[in-house]
């Protein structure tokens, strides 16, 4: 029996992996749960799972969900995030928090030695140097739970599974990460309209069922973007080793390709539960619900090159990934910023890039080399960013 801590697990990806459990209750049990603010959700999680602990991110809502649960302790605050992680009876940890949130917590699951399931993207792209040390020191189990890392993370040899973050491309043949993305819901938008496209439209992707943040990073590309720092990251990848194509069924998840001409691909409908179930059971395989492709059905797969002016936010974060951490750390926190804005409708659609690549400008050359000072340049760059979004020369 593995005792998993679940961060996010209100949002999609917690859903993804709670259903996995629930094929694999012989497996698997919740010993906890963490949120922001979801207590209605939260309470019916509770009487299902009966996790040990809970954490609500948001103290109010940690006091509410106390009054309503009786056989759970409910906490609140960035030490207990990090307890639920580092517990000695955790044997599993599915870092699902969104954004800058996850980083913590994620660190201190390395620290304790854990099985991390990392869908957090943001920990690497605020701290990938410093991350992978921490992982190298420990004796933490590392899995790429993103569609797109866990297919090349599956295209790749044993021995480079086995040894991310340093595993040495060149030497395993490995000619180029081929790392896909479907465009979003305008891929085929003219430019002149995306002005006015609204955040409900921005959260209506044609393929994946995901948060309203991950959606409307979808949409700017932003979310590849920083997948693409994450790949850099997690296989040890240079420049000319990872490449971005758009392929908009998004059946084929990602591709490895190799100095002989060969080219493996992991595939499979667009369902988080797959590599959640890959990551939860490797090296082995367990049910994760999710029906098999039926090829007789695909009528056409199709490949195209990214357009940089219609995703300015990959382009950023493409130059950002190798201007060094606190350009990275800079753009994830103007971003975040930035989405929010959009969605409480307080900027336009096209407007995220304009913001993302102002701070960029004044913040790319902070410096992020420790935990302190990247969480400083975190808390600046989301400064400037509220401050540009006020501003009203940036608004005209």
């Amino acid at each position: 029996m593995q005792h998993i801590t679940i961060l996010g697990a209100t949002g999609s990806i917690g859903d993804s992996t709670l259903d996995v459990i629930r094929l694999n209750r012989d497996s698997y049990s919740v010993f906890a749960l963490a949120a922001q603010s979801n207590v209605d959700k939260m309470v019916r999680l509770c009487q299902e799972f009966e996790p040990t602990y809970v954490v609500m991110v948001d103290a109010q809502s940690a006091k509410k969900l106390s009054s309503l649960i009786t056989n759970v302790v409910v906490l609140t605050g960035q030490q207990a995030l990090n307890d639920i992680c580092s517990d000695e009876r955790v044997d599993v940890v599915m870092s699902a928090i969104v954004g800058a949130a996850g980083l913590l917590p994620t660190l201190a699951a390395i620290k304790a030695n854990k099985r991390i399931l990392l869908a957090n993207k943001e920990s690497l792209v605020m701290s990938g140097q410093l991350f992978i040390n921490e992982l190298r020191q420990s004796k933490a189990t590392l899995l790429p739970v993103d569609s797109e890392h866990n297919a090349i993370f599956q295209a790749l040899p044993p021995t480079a599974q086995q040894k991310l973050g340093y595993c040495g491309l060149e030497e395993l043949g490995v000619k180029k990460l081929l790392l896909t993305g479907s465009g979003g819901p305008f891929l085929k938008t003219p430019l002149g309209e995306l002005s006015n496209v609204t955040p409900e439209q921005a959260c209506a992707h044609p393929n994946w069922s995901m948060g309203r943040k991950i959606s409307v990073d979808s949409a700017t590309m932003m979310n590849k973007g920083l997948e693409y720092i994450e790949a850099r990251w997690l296989f040890d990848a240079a420049q000319d080793q990872i490449e971005v194509v758009i392929h908009p069924q998004s059946v084929i998840h990602s591709m490895v390709q190799y100095i002989d001409g060969s080219v493996i691909a992991q595939m499979g409908n667009p369902d988080m539960r797959t590599p959640i179930a890959h990551t939860m059971s490797y090296p082995n395989r367990i049910a994760a619900g999710v029906k098999a492709l039926d090829f007789s059905t695909l009528a056409n797969f199709s490949f195209v090159a990214p357009d940089f002016d219609r995703f300015p936010c990959l382009k950023l974060a493409i130059d950002a990934c190798y201007e060094g951490q606190g350009a990275t750390t800079a753009l994830n926190a103007a971003n975040e910023v930035s989405v929010d804005a959009f969605l409480n409708e307080r900027i336009n659609f096209t407007q995220i890039a304009q913001l993302n690549e102002r701070v960029l400008m004044k913040l790319s050359g902070e410096d992020a080399l420790c935990i302190d000072s990247i969480l400083a340049v975190d808390e600046h760059a989301r400064t400037l960013t509220r401050k540009l979004i006020t501003n009203s020369d940036f608004k005209s």
